[in-house]
């Protein structure tokens, strides 16, 4: 505590010793993203900006923009390779095609049995080798941010692997994603997250997968008549910054960013697990979606048929970061 404290007043002291820097123009951080403000990664992020210029006593301004208006997904890494946007959030499925396929454990099927497993994994030495190979692509990560574990949607129930028979079901571009629909009887088709609304609504797409949180801030429960309640996949965030760009703030600067990050990352994850569970009982409310939450059998059918994938992904992710995975997930397991 007391290392902190001293870490703390270091950085404000740094602050206010020079009249002369205060009055410099402000650094400006672009941060983009994909989804809504009010979504738990838009409010992770408002958090952030708020908590980051105060800490640096507005040296910094924190420019944020939500629901894809710079860049949609498959622009937005190349963009912060290129410092054109400082800052992203994208999820841990976009860093396969950058060629880190490592990262697509993340999406692997039913890998994590609880949040407490998935912060095993990102808040420990897992999570910190994941983020070192970032650099050798000029991308520096911040933080793990939850979004939560995923439910299936559908304009028709989706009980039993056999109800995805030929549906066409939006996922992100992830060959794990693409091999898990396929081993539901699924046809994928990789979509950025800024038209999913519209493909389903004129039926380029029949469904999709995403948390609760995602589908009701989009209005996707809209155009989605059934919500099945399967929890089969976890949906993360990786905070990334250009990494020349990083390197070339002041150490200060720095420092009270890697605090206001560490503040807003807890504040997310909190809000990320509350705001699924009451966009739930909000999508139910309205009367337009069924909500349906597995039995114990069907639970057992959807695992038969989607524990294989971990298996089949062994030579693309690896075999060792999987078993490692597992192992950090079954000591959280209390079932």
């Amino acid at each position: 505590m007391r290392t902190v404290a001293l870490g703390t007043a270091l950085i404000s002291a740094a602050f206010s010793m020079n009249g002369n820097a205060l009055a410099q123009e402000p650094i400006v951080i672009k941060f983009s993203h994909v989804v809504a403000s009010d979504a738990p990664k838009g409010e992770a992020a408002q958090r952030f900006k708020e908590l980051a210029e105060k800490a640096t006593n507005g040296r910094v301004r924190i420019e944020l923009y939500a629901n894809s208006v710079l860049y949609k997904d498959k622009e937005e890494l190349e963009a912060l390779q290129l410092g054109a946007v400082q800052m992203l959030a994208p999820s841990l499925a976009k860093f396969g095609p950058l060629g880190m396929k490592e990262f697509e454990v993340f999406d692997l099927p039913y890998i994590f049995s609880n949040l407490q497993a998935v912060h095993r994994v990102t808040q420990g030495p897992i999570g910190e080798k994941l983020f070192n190979k970032l650099e050798s692509k000029g991308i520096l990560g911040l933080a793990y941010w939850d979004n939560g574990f995923k439910v299936m949607s559908a304009n028709k129930p989706l009980r039993v692997p056999a109800d995805f028979n030929m549906l066409k079901m939006r996922i992100q571009s992830s060959k794990v994603l693409d091999v898990q629909m396929r081993a539901l009887g699924a046809n994928p088709q990789t979509l950025a997250f800024s038209d999913v609304v519209q493909a389903l609504k004129t039926g380029v797409v029949d469904g999709t997968e995403n948390p609760p949180s995602n589908l009701y801030t989009q209005k996707m429960y809209e155009v989605q008549k059934n919500i099945t309640v399967s929890n089969h996949g976890y949906l993360g965030y990786a905070v990334i910054v250009n990494k020349k760009f990083w390197e070339s703030l002041p150490w200060d600067v720095r420092a009270a960013l890697r605090q206001a990050m560490a503040e807003a990352t807890k504040y997310g994850n909190v809000r990320a697990q509350a705001e699924n569970a009451a966009a739930l009982v909000a999508m139910q409310k309205t009367g337009k979606t069924a909500i349906h939450y597995l039995n114990a059998k069907e639970n057992r059918e959807w695992r038969s048929a989607l524990l294989p994938v971990q298996t089949q992904m062994e030579g693309r992710i690896g075999k060792d970061l999987i078993n490692a995975v597992k192992k950090e997930s079954a000591s959280t397991d209390v079932n």
